[in-house]
C-alpha cells in the first residue's frame, strides 16, 4: 500500500501591508491627477478632457478621480485586448 504525504507550508499575511500599499498607490495616483489638473493650465485640450472627465463623473455620481480611473482602466483592458488579438493570428 503507498502513502502520499503532502504537507503545506503557509505564511501568515500580515493585511497591514496591503493597507500600507493601497494607500501609498492611492497617493500617487491622486497627486498625478493633481498634476495633470494643474499643468490643464498651459494645455487647452487636455483642459477641455479634463472639464469633460468632471461633467461624466458628476453625471455617473462619482468622484473626479474615479472616473479617472475608470477611463484609463478601460484603456488599458483595451489595449491589452488588441495586443493579445494581434498575437493570435
Amino acid at each position: 500500500m503507498t502513502i502520499l504525504s503532502i504537507s503545506f507550508e503557509y505564511l501568515v499575511y500580515d493585511h497591514r501591508l496591503k493597507d500600507e500599499h493601497m494607500l501609498e498607490s492611492h497617493a500617487f495616483f491622486s497627486k498625478m491627477v493633481d498634476e495633470l489638473v494643474e499643468f490643464s493650465e498651459y494645455d487647452p485640450e487636455l483642459a477641455d478632457g479634463i472639464k469633460w472627465l468632471d461633467d461624466q463623473a458628476q453625471k455617473k455620481g462619482i468622484t473626479f478621480y474615479d472616473m479617472v480611473f475608470e477611463v484609463l482602466y478601460k484603456h488599458d483592458v483595451n489595449s491589452k485586448a488588441k495586443d493579445w488579438l494581434s498575437t493570435r493570428n
